[in-house]
């Protein structure tokens, strides 16, 4: 048996012996897993914000904040991460089913939704006894068998696409018809008064009530849709960081580093890197554009605060319920800032009229607006990482991790490195249950992740070894953690494609290439990565790929072989009556050139 595993096991029975024997089965944890989507590693102000957090900040304060936490750079494979503990590829999300190129459609790594030998965490717990809710941005697959309600959830209220409005039942982008919202799996309205972070706690509230006679204890899964595009809050959240954001991005990117070096969560001798290649220069703005890009950044801040006001929400039911000290919560962030600009998009701005969004400065956030931060604010957020979200740099991978409750250590930080398919075994392991290789009769993929429980119980740490290797990979971007090293590759239009190293311990903000310096150890890592991706089934994206571009190109082919047989009788009936109009008009035209 490893070190690990009776560590891990030893972790599993201190937790437990807090409760008698006896009550065991009834006194296991709540556990409460809050989602949120394009969060930057510092945008808490636990991590060292200036947005306002306290619900999440005092989470933090009495349980684990985690400075070494990395996820997939692109959301829907660390949703699949997430929900499985399985790498993404493995289960069957190896890039964003929106983009992935067309010839990877339909290949094991990349089905667009969850495998059919892979099992959700919440199928684990709803086996052993537990009540399973989830509410938000599901994003896994869309179609009969692939939603939360067919994968382990006994209720849902759960959003299919990448993304939505979050003031109306509305699409963010051209790719969709609608915002696909569903219950249970069926297709469901929205309220008239919805705000998408009130509404996914008020689910998240009416789900636990209407069974929290049961006794049982529940997981819910709570993931929100703040702060992805499009940004939009409450006008009383927005007003409170009006002029927040007048100094530009380059003041808040150096604010949030000292802020992060200050608090001790990264090494106070390491570097803060220049922003990525190609950015726009603050001081060469004009004044309006200033006041826009400052306002995006104002609302942007609103709606992780907002999410954090729901956040206590919550809280404060399981408190008046008497739920909440044996509840753990679990917060963490799908990949790093957003940073986008869809008006780059040819024919963005038409398609924002047709759908009467608005982009004016005075109600910029509100109901019927389209906000966004770009990628130099996306950049400052990420601070003090490299890139951003869709890179595989730090700014896009290294994202936050807050653990709290029974059995976790109180007021601890741990620079220990973990990823995000940890998540799912760590929760098993707390609510014992065993991460088994058969399920419902059926052999199912073997977790990668590892339980995170010896680090949090102070049984062990950290629960990886320095010759323990993670791979990473979507759309082009590709990682490989080995000990304190990185070997990456950040795809186009801000990466090369080629591989660096980095020292992590003493260098996370990726300012010093040690390729050349170290050769043997970047074969190394090489050959590890390359052995990482035969197994998992990683295809390299084709060359000149580019993920916005493939959007597009995407739901052209969908359109077009989704009505093919209308397009093929269209096609047919103009020429037609082409060729009858030509017909028709042959005599009089050779009349007029020869007449």
């Amino acid at each position: 048996m490893k070190a690990s595993e009776i560590a891990t096991m030893a972790a599993v029975a201190l937790f437990f012996a807090v409760v008698p024997p006896a009550l065991a089965q009834d006194a296991r944890p709540n556990i409460v897993l809050i989602l949120a989507d394009d969060v930057a590693f510092s945008d808490f102000g636990a991590y060292g914000s200036e947005i306002s957090t306290p619900n999440i900040d005092a989470l933090a304060a009495r349980g684990t904040l985690f400075s070494n936490f990395h996820a997939s750079p692109i959301c829907a494979p660390s949703r699949a991460m997430l929900m499985t503990g399985v790498d993404s590829h493995l289960a069957g999300i190896g890039n964003l089913p929106e983009s992935a190129p067309l010839e990877h459609r339909g290949q094991p790594g990349y089905l667009g939704q969850l495998a059919d030998d892979v099992v959700t965490v919440a199928s684990r717990l709803g086996a052993a006894g537990y009540r399973t809710t989830m509410t938000g941005k599901w994003h896994l697959g869309h179609g009969e068998g692939a939603h939360p309600a067919a994968r382990g959830f006994d209720r849902s209220f759960a959003l299919e696409a990448s993304g939505a409005d979050n003031w109306e039942r509305k699409s963010y982008l051209p790719i969709y018809d609608d915002a696909p919202w569903y219950e249970d799996g069926k297709p469901a309205d929205l309220p008239e008064d919805f705000y998408s972070s009130e509404f996914i706690v008020d689910k998240t509230i009416e789900y636990l009530e209407e069974s929290r006679d049961e006794g049982r204890p529940f997981f819910s899964y709570v993931a929100f849709m703040a702060i992805h595009i499009p940004v939009q809050a409450p006008r009383e959240f927005i007003e409170k960081y009006e002029g927040v954001y007048d100094e530009g991005w380059e003041a808040l990117r150096a604010a949030r580093f000292r802020a992060v070096v200050e608090r001790g969560l990264l090494p106070a001798e390491m570097e803060l890197g220049p922003m990525p290649e190609g950015l726009r220069d603050w001081a060469a703005r004009s004044e309006d554009e200033k006041r826009l890009l400052a306002k995006s950044m104002a609302v942007n801040a609103a709606m992780l605060e907002a999410m954090d006001f729901h956040v206590g929400r919550l809280i404060d039911y399981l408190k008046e319920t008497g739920q909440y000290d044996n509840t753990i919560f679990i917060v963490l962030s799908d990949n790093g800032p957003e940073p986008g600009d869809p008006l780059a998009m040819p024919g963005f701005r038409q398609w924002l009229w047709w759908n009467n969004y608005r982009r004016d400065l005075e109600t910029l956030g509100e109901k019927g607006s389209y906000a966004f931060i770009g990628p130099e604010f996306a950049s400052a957020a990420a601070s003090p990482g490299a890139f951003f979200k869709m890179q595989a740099g730090e700014g896009g991978l290294r994202v936050p991790l807050i653990l709290a409750g029974r059995g976790v250590a109180r007021a601890q930080t741990t620079d220990a490195f973990s990823y995000i398919t940890d998540i799912a075994p760590t929760i098993l392991d707390m609510a014992g249950v065993a991460a088994t290789e058969e399920f419902a009769g059926v052999t199912v993929q073997p977790m990668t992740g590892r339980s995170l429980m010896p680090l949090l119980s102070g049984a062990a740490a950290p629960v990886r070894g320095e010759t323990d290797a993670v791979g990473i990979e979507a759309a082009g971007n590709a990682a490989l953690f080995r000990g304190d090293y990185k070997l990456v590759r950040n795809a186009p239009p801000y990466g090369d494609m080629r591989w660096y190293l980095y020292d992590l311990a003493r260098d996370p903000g990726e300012t010093r290439d040690l390729s050349e310096e170290r050769p043997e150890l970047l074969a190394e890592m090489m050959a590890e990565y390359d052995a990482y991706a035969a197994r998992v089934g990683v295809l390299e994206v084709p060359d000149g790929y580019d993920q916005t571009a493939q959007l597009t190109t995407n739901r052209i082919h969908d359109l077009v072989r989704a009505n093919w047989p209308g397009l093929t009788a269209i096609m047919l009936l103009l020429l037609g009556g082409a060729f009858w109009g030509c017909h028709r008009a042959s005599p009089r035209v050779w009349r007029a050139l020869h007449g």
